[in-house]
């Protein structure tokens, strides 16, 4: 077995700690950082079954990356030599 990293849980305290409210504080940016790239509308969705399900998920993806691509072409467009 190999072992990568060393990361270790925090122990529970009755007082809260800075680095523990930092690491938190870190790990929700990180979150809202990769949300805006899901590109599944909120909502509560319901499907008759599993293959309607990733059906959406893939039709949502597929739409999410092609407005991507617009909005990256335009921007290379706007800015043709790199420069801002």
């Amino acid at each position: 077995m190999k072992l990568v990293g060393s990361r270790r849980e925090p122990e529970l305290t009755e007082h809260a700690s800075g680095e523990a409210l930092a690491a938190g504080a870190r790990f929700s940016e990180s979150i809202a950082a990769l949300a805006k790239w899901t590109f599944i509308p909120k909502g509560v969705y319901r499907f008759k079954s599993h293959e309607a399900m990733n059906k959406h998920q893939e039709d949502c993806l597929a739409r999410g990356m092609g407005l991507l691509a617009a909005e990256r072409s335009r921007d290379r467009t706007d800015h043709p030599s790199g420069d801002t």
